[in-house]
């Protein structure tokens, strides 16, 4: 039996520019963190003559064009897996998915880890992401980006730049050790109770970023800004600037539509504010999910948000990308 995990996500910075539709014509940049909540994936070769497949409903096929699940299919047809070798594929998950940290992202580069391995093939981070991406971006037609792919690859607190032509560059945050340790301590994560396809709210990003509408390019252009401002912020320590430009980032990010936010949400952060958090946003393309807070006063915000009935999920920082935890 072979198992492998990747780890889900928390954007930093630059969120919404690892789109194609602004990328190819802008460039983008971001960065995002690796924690230690995971989705994990398990492959094994089964004594039955078909597929069964494990998410959250079960498949018994007889071959991989039978299989409903697209994202299963289409990694199965990318890594070149024969229709006779009668798998069973399995997902776990910490986190579920439609909560904004990357699951989806997650779960195909955890997917293929398997898949490759399985295989015997050694693959490098970037080309486990790239053919991750190829397969909801190009195969699949689903309108996100490339962070969660390339997040759950790498692992580690990550800058991503993504290139006109497709090229995608990363390196690690140059944080120094004490920085790091008070960014994990003061990051504090709730979960709103509302779950959405990320696909869905980033339909109308991708459509207005295609058609060129000048206030959502002039937003990514402001956001990725943000991004580079917030990377000099934390290299140099300054965590309450970084702070400070999260809750400037989560106003302009408001302004891309009006599904980004809702009156409960809207509430929940204003009630933080007052409460202790520095500054905050909510993680992943909007509607749902969890807000992030970045906190000095973590006790005092903690009372606050459960006054307000959310549930914290702690974390911390995952090192490692997607991995193979057992063969």
């Amino acid at each position: 039996m072979i198992i492998t995990r990747s780890p889900l996500r928390i954007t930093l910075g630059g969120g919404g520019t690892d789109l194609p539709s602004y990328y190819e014509q802008h460039g983008g940049f971001l960065i995002a963190a690796a924690i230690n909540k995971y989705v994990y994936i398990t492959v094994h070769e089964t004594f039955q003559q078909e597929f069964i497949i494990k998410y959250s409903r079960l498949e018994r096929v007889k071959t991989i064009d039978e299989i409903e699940h697209p994202i299963i299919r289409q990694a199965l047809r990318t890594v070149g897996i024969d229709t006779n070798a009668h798998l069973e594929i399995t997902s776990m998950a910490d986190i579920p998915s439609g909560t904004g940290l990357g699951s989806s992202g997650s779960f195909t580069t955890a997917l293929l880890k398997a898949l490759h391995s399985y295989k015997r093939h050694l693959i490098h981070p970037s080309e486990l992401a790239e053919q991750a991406c190829d397969i909801e971006i190009n195969q699949l037609r689903d309108p996100v980006g490339k962070q969660d792919q390339y997040a759950a690859a790498y692992g580690g607190i990550t800058c991503f730049q993504f290139c006109a032509n497709g090229q995608v560059s990363a390196w690690p945050l140059n944080l120094s050790e004490e920085t790091r340790y008070n960014l994990e301590d003061n990051l504090v994560l709730f979960f709103t109770g509302y779950s959405r396809a990320a696909s869905d709210v980033l339909r109308e990003q991708d459509d207005k970023s295609r058609a060129m509408d000048p206030a959502m390019i002039e937003n990514l252009h402001f956001v990725k800004d943000l991004a580079e401002r917030s990377r000099q912020a934390m290299e140099a320590g300054e965590l309450r600037e970084f702070a400070r430009l999260m809750d400037i980032h989560w106003q302009n990010k408001k302004k891309r539509s009006s599904n980004m936010s809702n009156q409960h949400i809207d509430e929940w952060y204003t009630h933080a504010m007052a409460n202790g958090a520095l500054g905050g946003k909510l993680i992943g393309a909007g509607g749902g999910g969890f807000l992030l807070f970045y906190s000095e006063e973590k006790s005092r915000l903690r009372h606050a948000m459960r006054e307000c009935g959310l549930t914290e999920v702690r974390f911390s920082f995952a090192s490692e990308g997607t991995s193979v935890v057992t063969v």
